[in-house]
């Protein structure tokens, strides 16, 4: 039997907890006192509240935040479902090279696409001006500025998040019903709609809850598309009081943190408890032998069609847009873009001492830092691994609190844990303090990317060393961590391009010394030097390609 117990079991978790409340406990604590917690003279106070919840832009921009949240949900939901479906359970055309360019959304930052989106399809954009010249108009028939444009972009973006969910419960499905259904008479969408989904429905609910919650953390989108038209969410509005008050007003951000927390944190937790009744839900109705491919028939070229007009408008049409505005001078209305072709831009960028320190430490975080955050989320997953105790149970809960703030958030209450214990205040100025937000908030991640390679081995193996007389510890890193060295480096490989893309989390934490290209992109589009962003943009795109490419190679599922 192997040993369950061990002192550094205890520790981990322990210690683990207490780097993911303490900032949350700081935020907690601010969010009731009527001054920066820092000052002498801070005093317990409701007034923050009192001023938050009667600002009516609070609510307006909480009414925003919700109606893109439920709009973007219902987009992604009808995309990911669909192409779950053509993918895993169709005779769809050149199905298997589609999964990773579905996925490829979720590595690229939301800042890209935005400005991509602003170049293409924005009222000046390449595709706006095109569209208008064919069909005569005045105007492109769309605007991206509305609630409803910033929604339908947010689904397009998220529907991978919807499709990784319902892949994963469509391929546990057997073909059995779905045959059954065929020989009687229906067509691939009646068993679509009437079969296949039904099963799964609990995992298209789970997602669904997933980018519901997302949508009260996306921040990039609504601050490139909306808040140039006075359009706020509740993310844009915690990083716009600061301007809007003229002052630092900490007690102000922090009960706006703390309203999100009270909605997202039971959507996270809702997704949690439902994706644990996902795979016994499937494996009740579906259990089966060989799946095969349901024929589409004359439906096989539109479907292709549509997955290809879905990845073009939402990879290649912004990806194109933002790499061609890197490449001029100028674009709008009249301009021959040919003829304002340079590499002004990135002369710019790579002459700039900031920037060159941003794309250094950025790969540094992504590299090493990755690495060393790969080790923190093994040795979590180490401990609690086959520890039947209270003890895993709320260290399996206690990584989603992390995960329940958006990134914005987490490196504001960072910030703040810098300030408020001194003996660590010193590494406020240092890369550390991002590479611990960054670890932090993506340890749920990072923790479930180890498990899956944890739970492939064989319990024999551990308890044969475990009745030899070894520790625990001696069968972790003896047996355990040699047999999981590939996911290791699998991992390190998808936490490489998580960090690469991260943008929000290092907004607040980012000073002379901790640039990250994407907190300064962010800063950059704030002053109006957009050309320089869109540069930066297109390194970040080479970056996230060279790790894709990496995975790729090395057979790294990126469905994980």
């Amino acid at each position: 039997m192997v040993r369950t117990s061990s002192w550094w079991r205890y520790a981990v978790v322990i210690s683990m907890s207490a780097v993911i409340i303490a900032p949350l406990a700081i935020v907690l604590k601010q969010s009731f006192l009527d001054a920066p917690f820092f000052m002498r003279d801070a005093q317990p106070s409701l007034e923050a509240y009192g001023f938050v919840l009667t600002d009516p832009e609070f609510w307006w921009s909480a009414a925003n935040t919700i109606m893109i949240a439920a709009m973007m949900t219902i987009v992604s939901v009808a995309i990911g479902t669909t192409c779950a479906f053509l993918v895993n359970r169709t005779d769809l055309p050149g199905r298997s090279l589609f999964e990773p360019l579905i996925l490829a959304p979720i590595f690229i930052s939301p800042l890209i696409l935005s400005l991509g989106y602003i170049v293409t399809i924005g009222p000046v954009g390449i595709v706006s001006i095109a569209v208008r010249d064919l069909f005569g108009l005045s105007a492109a028939p769309w605007s991206i500025y509305t609630v409803g444009g910033i929604a339908v972009i947010a689904g397009f973006s998220h529907a991978p998040h919807v499709y990784l969910y319902c892949s994963a419960a469509l391929r546990n499905l057997g073909s059995d019903v779905e045959d059954a259904a065929r020989a009687s008479g229906a067509g691939p969408w009646h068993v679509a709609v009437k079969v296949s989904l039904p099963l799964i429905w609990p995992a298209v609910v789970s997602s669904s809850v997933l980018v519901f919650f997302l949508g009260f953390e996306m921040f990039a989108l609504p601050l490139i598309l909306g808040d140039p038209h006075g359009l706020l969410v509740l993310t844009t509005y915690l990083f716009k009081l600061t301007s809007r008050m003229g002052v630092p007003s900490f007690q102000l951000m922090a009960v706006v943190v703390v309203a999100l927390a009270v909605v997202t944190f039971p959507l996270v937790f809702l997704q949690r408890y439902m994706l644990r009744n996902v795979e016994r839900y499937v494996l009740v109705r579906g259990k089966a032998a060989k799946q095969r491919p349901l024929p589409l028939g004359p439906w096989k070229w539109p479907a292709l069609a549509g997955v290809v007009f879905w990845l073009s408008v939402a990879i290649v049409l912004p990806l194109v847009g933002i790499t061609i505005r890197s490449f001029v001078l100028s674009w709008g209305e009249g301009v021959n873009i040919f003829s304002m072709l340079t590499l002004d831009h990135y002369r710019e960028a790579f002459q700039n001492d900031s920037i060159r320190s941003g794309i250094f430490n950025t790969l540094l975080i992504a590299t090493v830092g990755g690495a060393a955050s790969v080790c923190v989320y093994a040795a979590l997953s180490l401990a609690t691994h086959r520890w039947n105790s209270v003890w895993a149970r709320y260290a399996d809960y206690i990584v989603l609190l992390p995960r329940a703030m958006p990134g914005l958030v987490a490196g504001l209450a960072f910030l703040w844990l810098f300030l408020f214990f001194k003996p660590i205040t010193p590494l406020r100025n240092t890369l550390f303090s991002v590479w611990l937000a960054y670890t932090i908030v993506w340890v749920a991640f990072g923790q479930r990317l180890i498990n899956s390679a944890l739970v492939q081995i064989g319990r024999e193996l551990e308890e044969a060393g475990s009745v030899s007389g070894a520790s625990n510890w001696r069968v972790s890193r003896e047996i355990r961590i040699p047999l999981i060295r590939h996911g290791l480096i699998a991992a390190w490989v998808l936490i490489f391009l998580t960090f690469v893309r991260e943008y929000s989390t290092g907004i607040y934490l980012m000073g002379q010394g901790t640039e990250v290209i994407g907190a300064q992109m962010v800063s950059l589009w704030a002053t109006g030097a957009t050309d320089l962003v869109t540069a930066i943009s297109v390194l970040n795109i080479v970056f996230i390609a060279t790790g894709l490419g990496l995975a790729l190679k090395f057979g790294v599922k990126i469905r994980e």
